[in-house]
């Protein structure tokens, strides 16, 4: 009888890194429904894989492992794993599972930490092909004999979170036909317009027949706040609450973000504006699960406009991104 493979995905990342990856124990239960997965996450972004009927286990690490790493050793040896997937690794989390005794541990690339602890590898070449992220990802699945190249997201509800949906999405409609959600913020690693260009958006959705708009933010900007006939159901709540929330939408609209891949893997309709340089590129981030819509600037906007740093770009400009161009595909979208 062959071993049970015990299965440890490594993924202490953002929120958008860490839904990219539940594809992955997805595959793995389908190739061997006896396994044992587990996945190792910091504690802010485990709201994600609960409840998730592919994973075993949720194991949490600190922000910085150095203050606890032999006593993160000791937790992680007593399940045995058989293989660790590193997803996006690290000098530490490579000797961590390194000293937890896991056999076959697979990361990117040739470190030179990789090599003399005998890491195997995945290698992204450079992004050539570009892929996507969830792609890349797959290929540490892949390199213990998952067969798979479906990527969709999934984020699973409790029947008692379904029945939550149900009774908000029906208050904030206000009798409309559809809710909307407006996420303004970003985690600052792709293009993202000013709050200004949101608060236009936000006021021309209000005056639309049928469409009831909520702001799904936690912290609130404050040019945001008191719009007439707006609702901010995930001010100051948890990811879990959050997650909830952005359930009952129809369509959620926002830059390339954490929340656009929640929504995905909730099922929840995207439109997003994206960037086209490589490091934002849709290719690479899209969202996976769900029917999207991605809007871009016009060819060239990045070299005669944009200032070349994502970061610094408002998608503002001749050829950019603006309010009536979301509001006109917006409409295109739900009608």
């Amino acid at each position: 009888m062959a071993k049970q493979k015990r299965i440890l995905i490594v993924r202490p990342d953002r929120i958008g890194d860490v839904v990219l990856s539940t594809p992955i124990p997805r595959e793995i239960k389908k190739t061997y429904p006896d396994s044992f997965v587990a996945v190792l996450l910091r504690k802010y972004t485990q709201d994600i894989y609960l409840n998730n009927p592919f994973v075993d286990k949720i194991i949490l690490i600190d922000d910085n492992i150095s203050n606890s790493f032999w006593e993160k050793v000791k937790e992680i040896r007593k399940y045995n794993f058989t293989h660790s997937l590193l997803l996006l690794p690290t000098e530490r989390l490579n000797y961590l599972l390194f000293f937890s005794g896991i056999p076959y541990r697979i990361g990117v690339g040739h470190k030179f930490y990789q090599f003399i602890t005998f890491t195997r590898y995945v290698d992204r070449k450079k992004y050539i092909p570009l892929r996507h992220e969830a792609d890349y990802c797959m290929d540490f699945a892949r390199k213990i004999g998952v067969d798979s190249n479906n990527l969709n997201t999934e984020i699973f509800l409790t029947d008692e979170e379904k029945q939550k949906v149900i009774q908000t999405r029906e208050k904030l409609l206000k009798g409309k036909k559809y809710l909307i959600g407006v996420h303004a913020s970003s985690g600052n690693s792709s293009p993202n317009w000013e709050v200004d260009e949101y608060r236009k958006l936000v006021s021309s959705l209000t005056k639309e027949d049928g469409i009831s708009v909520v702001i799904t933010d936690n912290i609130i900007p404050e040019k945001l706040k008191q719009i007439e006939g707006v609702s901010y159901p995930n001010e100051n709540k948890s990811l879990r609450e959050s997650i909830i929330n952005f359930a009952f939408l129809d369509l959620l609209i926002s830059s390339s973000t954490g929340p656009m891949h929640i929504a995905a893997a909730l099922k929840v309709k995207t439109l997003s504006m994206f960037c086209p340089l490589t490091a934002c590129s849709p290719k690479l981030w899209r969202p996976l699960g769900n029917e999207s819509k991605i809007i871009l600037p016009q060819e060239n906007y990045c070299q005669t406009v944009c200032p070349g740093d994502p970061k610094r770009c408002t998608f503002s400009g001749q050829g950019g991104i603006d309010a009536e161009k979301v509001l006109e595909e917006t409409k295109k979208f739900l009608y």
